[in-house]
């Protein structure tokens, strides 16, 4: 089975269902973003939603987290720089939601980089290609799939953010 899915028109419709619940069982007024590959039209991807959140105050998360628990979500992930939930379906991931504070938002990687790959075909062409080859060595038993990926989003997202008057920093 592969590890990525072609892309799904209805990814951005399951992204709207999504903030709703987030924001009915969180906060109504957060800012929800759709990010990922599954926010990138045509790109095949991993199928799964992935959201950015922004919260006005950090302390919101501590504040919304016991309610989005109550629904499914779960606090997970090997990121350590920002919150981060995940909602599994059957056993599978299915949604994962970045919490990032108001001041950090402008310069989310994650914004950045979806942004970057919806304007700019030949890098949205480029990642597909590093993508595809990582997915198919991590079949092979031969890399993480997403360490075999790193590289060539590090490159994207360091110009990217040039782009935008940001400094470079790690992906």
């Amino acid at each position: 089975m592969s590890l990525l899915a072609p892309y799904d028109p209805s990814w951005p419709a399951r992204f709207e269902q999504i903030a709703e619940e987030l924001r009915t069982h969180g906060d109504a007024a957060w800012v929800i973003e759709h990010i990922g590959s599954t926010a990138v039209p045509g790109m095949s991807a991993k199928p799964i939603i992935d959201v950015a959140i922004r919260l006005a105050d950090a302390r919101q998360f501590d504040a919304h987290r016991p309610a989005l628990e109550r629904i499914g979500w779960r606090r997970g992930s090997g990121v350590r720089t920002h919150p981060v939930m995940i909602f599994c379906e059957d056993g599978i991931r299915t949604r994962i939601a970045h919490f990032f504070g108001a001041g950090e938002w402008d310069a989310v990687n994650h914004r950045i980089l979806r942004d970057w790959l919806r304007a700019h075909a030949e890098d949205a062409a480029r990642y597909e290609r590093a993508k595809q080859d990582a997915a198919a060595a991590a079949s092979r038993g031969e890399a993480a799939y997403n360490a075999g990926k790193t590289a060539v989003i590090q490159q994207i997202v360091d110009r990217a953010r040039a782009a935008r008057g940001l400094p470079p920093v790690d992906v």
